[in-house]
């Protein structure tokens, strides 16, 4: 399979179909820059060759949002899963949400070869399965599409998480499901600290190791500005244990996890990159000698609005008062 020309990766890249600027005028993208959305691509194309496909740190995030598909009456015969854990949610889909045709999409090209060449051992599920490369930011999807939009570990990434999300809710249609896990604010807190307290010592200030990253606060707000219906936000925390701070790096180097910033510093000292490791060892490691990350994963659902979904009354419109229930069961003991 040969790889497509560079630049006309990237125009199809930034070609939206579902633009939050282009059908919802009062919901414009934001032109901030965080991210180099190239670096990222570039770093999940390595990380293609370098995951490992029993991660269980993927694995079971994956199976914990597509768990919420089994709390819902409702099927879903077309979806589309989005860049981050792709293989992953292709494995953990089977038999869940009555998923007839499934698109899968990431800004890397190697990361859907991968899962190409993957799909011919699950070829027994009966999923119709499409490919292609496409940016978050720019989603190439038809508005009013698919029923479904799963997007596992990949969106806090994006420059414009609000905007991604709104493309997320255009491309649904009517009464369509969005699902989505990001990693939250306490991600890795333990090498922020070591980060920290190493560039201080060495460098006498503080350069951006680590990514910035939602705080659960905001998940809400953030669901609710892009106009999903009926929003839903919660929490999981993971440690994982690593022998080294090293052994920690090749694992976010494997899920595609690495900095992105744009603002980042390109080189680190290695006296500092030795400090970083000493401090968290010396800080965080257990009597067994391994050290732990924390993994903070936010998991969130939306609906695209539909008239059969409930609706919260208007505001008055209640005929019995909050005083009027208390004098009635305030008095009562069980």
């Amino acid at each position: 399979m040969s790889r497509p020309n560079g630049n006309l990766l990237r125009s199809f890249l930034r070609r939206s179909f579902c633009s939050a600027e282009n059908i919802d005028g009062n919901l414009q993208s934001s032109k901030v820059q965080i991210f180099d959305r190239q670096l990222k691509r570039k770093q999940r194309d390595r990380a293609a060759w370098l995951m490992n496909r029993k991660d269980s740190l993927v694995k079971t995030v994956a199976d914990n949002l597509l768990d919420r598909l089994e709390d819902v009456k409702k099927t879903f015969p077309s979806a589309l899963c989005l860049g981050g854990s792709l293989e992953a949610i292709r494995h953990s889909v089977r038999g869940r949400g009555g998923i007839e045709k499934l698109i899968m999409m990431d800004s890397s090209y190697d990361m859907v070869r991968l899962c190409k060449d993957a799909e011919k051992d699950l070829s027994s599920d009966n999923i119709e399965t499409s490919f292609m490369v496409g940016d978050e930011e720019f989603l190439p999807i038809k508005g009013s599409s698919v029923d479904l939009v799963i997007s596992c570990l990949g969106l806090h990434w994006t420059n414009d998480l609000p905007g991604a999300m709104i493309q997320s809710r255009l491309a649904l249609k009517p009464d369509g499901l969005f699902l989505a896990a990001i990693f939250g604010g306490e991600t890795l807190k333990e090498l922020r600290i070591a980060c920290t307290i190493a560039h201080m010592e060495r460098e006498g200030g503080v350069s951006p190791r680590v990514s910035p990253l939602a705080q659960v606060r905001d998940a809400g707000n953030l669901l609710t500005r892009a106009g999903f219906t009926l929003p839903g936000v919660d929490v999981d925390e993971y440690q994982v244990r690593y022998n080294s701070a090293l052994e920690l790096i090749e694992h976010l180097r494997a899920m595609g996890e690495t900095n992105a910033l744009v603002n980042r510093v390109k080189f680190l000292k290695k006296d500092t990159a030795l400090a970083t490791a000493a401090v968290y060892e010396s800080m965080f490691a257990a009597e067994d000698g391994t050290i732990p990350a924390t993994f903070q994963v936010i998991y969130m659902t939306g609906w695209r609005e539909h008239e059969s979904q409930q609706k919260a009354k208007r505001r008055g419109s209640a005929t019995v008062s909050f005083k009027d229930i208390k004098k009635e069961f305030g008095g009562q003991t069980s």
